[in-house]
């Protein structure tokens, strides 16, 4: 038995294979992506009832995220979170890209300061601010 839910053979929609892949919550938003711009196909752009085969290479972008996903299987239904990942193959320099812009932003996160300023540092600041 395969873990992907519910394969099937023929091409499916873009829009549905995003959604099947758990990509996105609901197939509109796919769709929203997709007519947005977000997703590209083989080096494409790409429409929401663009047939998509195994072998196709999605890149999606979501957010900071940036994503570059090989098609391994299709299908047309929403299953399980680990049916959804037999669906596709993450590149390894999508990963490792991944993984650096993660790195960054957390320390960019540990520069920030910790949370709202007190009364003393807002005015330090307003001081600051009045000298300019």
């Amino acid at each position: 038995m395969s873990s992907v839910p519910f394969p099937v053979s023929s091409p499916v929609r873009a829009d549905v294979w995003l959604w099947a892949a758990r990509f996105f919550k609901t197939r509109s938003l796919a769709k929203q992506a997709i007519d947005g711009g977000k997703i590209d196909l083989n080096d494409a752009s790409c429409k929401p009832a663009k047939a998509v085969q195994v072998g196709d290479v999605f890149r999606i972008s979501r957010g900071e995220e940036r994503l570059e996903v090989e098609v391994l299987a299709l299908s047309d239904k929403r299953g399980p979170a680990p049916a959804a990942q037999a669906l596709y193959r993450e590149s390894e320099a999508s990963v490792k890209a991944r993984e650096e812009a993660k790195a960054q932003r957390k320390l960019v996160g540990a520069m920030a300061p910790p949370g709202r300023p007190d009364k003393q540092a807002r005015r330090e600041l307003r001081r600051l601010k009045d000298s300019m």
